[in-house]
């Protein structure tokens, strides 16, 4: 057998055998990018293989973040799942969730590092990490994203190694690689700027617990997200504008404050709008993942810099970025999860936050990951660290979905992810409501008048009319009515006349 720096060379196909029927298995990436790739195609592989011969296989799989297009999709395709954590966004895997054949585990994005450390989800028995090199002392320089896998490297019983030919080898330059302490020896994360690097340009494994390494040359899978839609542009219209006034009355510093946006059209469209606006200075970021229109604004001036935890790219943008390492290395600096959604370090650096819902209630309760409350999208990821813990939070969705047939403001929400006391300001294509310093009836008002779609206000005001007074007016015979009519009818409120929603 050949080996790479002491360590022995595998086919996929071997390195999928080292995996047994039940295992947890940690693999390597955060928002599609920097993840493992040929192992987790060989393991479905088996997977099949297997099943067909009437041998049952399934293991525990756990992320950092998305892994979708070569972890999950595969290997849900092959059935191959029986627990998933933290965060999920393939199609496959989504309907074996919502059909209880996948457990799934849903959970804050900073809390993976730390529950893997206790040990909260069990043994954890293999890594799959993708890497741009290894060292024969265990020094493992990672690719487009850190994530959990400095901590998979650390616990793990075993450890496979992709290492993947298509990565720049420049990009450790952009790592700042540290994993904290268990309390009580827990210190102060000492990020006092967007910038500050804390750690080490590697992760570190025990080499004795490397029992192969794969060698690949396959380019991240991230998704197209597409451009901003109309409603998507008047969504971010209303946040700058509402920035701008802060800064006029002093509330947001002239130099101005690190942004954290979310994922989707939503978040192209805020990127886009920040970057046009002559009036909102240059910026930086602190946030979960670097997506194509921030390298755009780089190459511009208006980024100065991005913090993230992962470098989720299209193709031709990371191409871009590989051949000008001299020009981005500087501007970018890719942390372990942990760190990028630090709830401490959000709130020390006043982070603005931007992140999308699915709805939000009259009050101000937003529901970001299940539709009818029961069935899952892709999970909370990020959002309630960043909204909870923000200078300024906003959610953001559009005012109406499926040519109007949905209202996305209802008056109960029957899953809630960030609720009243975390959600600042509710943005929608309608308007902007500011919730500081507002009582329920006040916020209620204030979301109803700005935010709601104006063919679904009547209903919404004479909800609250109707309801049982109290500190928080509901009337719990008709408080999910909207979902309801929805399920039965197709429409939210069947009688509507959808030609008077006009286009988004």
């Amino acid at each position: 057998m050949s080996h790479i720096n002491g360590f022995p060379n595998l086919t996929p196909k071997e390195a999928a055998e080292k995996i047994p029927d039940g295992a947890t298995v940690a693999f390597s990436g955060f928002a599609n990018a920097g993840t493992a790739k040929a192992i987790p195609r060989a393991l479905a592989a088996r997977a099949r293989m297997l099943h067909e011969a009437g041998t049952p296989f399934r293991i525990r799989v756990l992320t950092g973040g998305a892994c979708s297009e070569t972890v999950d999709e595969p290997l849900a395709g092959s059935e191959a799942i029986s627990w998933r954590a933290a965060y999920q966004s393939a199609p496959a895997l989504r309907r074996q969730i919502n059909q209880q054949n996948v457990e799934y585990l849903d959970m804050h994005l900073s809390r993976v590092g730390r529950t893997v450390l206790v040990g909260f989800f069990g043994k954890l028995d293999v890594a799959v990490i993708e890497a741009t090199d290894v060292t024969p002392d265990g020094r493992v320089y990672l690719s487009t994203s850190i994530g959990a896998s400095p901590t998979f490297l650390r616990y793990a019983d075993r450890v496979l190694i992709e290492l993947n030919r298509a990565h720049s080898r420049r990009l450790p330059e952009m790592h700042d690689i540290f994993i904290m302490d268990p309390p009580p020896r827990r210190q102060p994360i000492p990020i006092h700027e967007t910038m500050m690097r804390m750690g080490f340009p590697y992760a570190q494994v025990d080499p004795a617990k490397v029992i192969g390494i794969v060698e690949t040359d396959e380019p991240d899978q991230v998704p197209d997200r597409g451009g901003p839609s109309p409603a998507n542009r008047k969504i971010a219209e209303h946040v700058v504008r509402f920035l701008l006034d802060e800064m006029e009355v002093g509330r947001i510093p002239r130099e101005f404050l690190p942004l954290q946006v979310g994922t989707g059209k939503t978040a192209n469209g805020m990127m886009e709008a920040l970057g046009n606006h002559p009036d909102i200075p240059p910026f930086r970021m602190y946030t979960l993942a670097i997506r194509d229109w921030f390298i755009q604004l780089m190459e511009q001036g208006k980024l100065q810099g991005a913090s993230a935890s992962s470098l989720s790219l299209s193709q031709a943008v990371l191409k871009n970025v590989y051949e000008n390492m001299d020009f981005f290395v500087p501007r970018i600096v890719l942390r372990p999860q942990e760190i990028s959604n630090d709830p401490g370090v959000v709130r020390r650096l006043g982070v603005i936050a931007v992140n999308s819902a699915i709805e939000v209630d009259i009050y101000g309760n937003a529901n970001a990951s299940h539709v009818f409350g029961t069935d899952m999208v892709n999970g909370i990821g990020g959002n309630g660290e960043f909204t909870r813990n923000s200078f300024l939070s906003f959610i953001v969705c559009p005012s109406v979905a499926r040519g109007g047939r949905i209202s996305n403001v209802v008056p109960m929400i029957p899953h809630i992810d960030d609720n009243e006391h975390s959600v600042q300001i509710i943005v929608t294509d309608q308007g902007l409501a500011d919730l500081r310093g507002l009582g329920p009836m006040q916020r209620a008002r204030a979301i109803i008048e700005n935010c709601a779609h104006p063919a679904y206000r009547d209903y919404l005001y004479r909800y609250i009319e109707k309801s049982r007074p109290g500190h928080i007016r509901h009337d719990l015979d008709t408080c999910f009515e909207l979902h309801l009519n929805l399920m039965e009818h197709g429409a939210m409120l069947p009688d509507l006349d959808l030609s008077t929603i006009g286009e988004l």
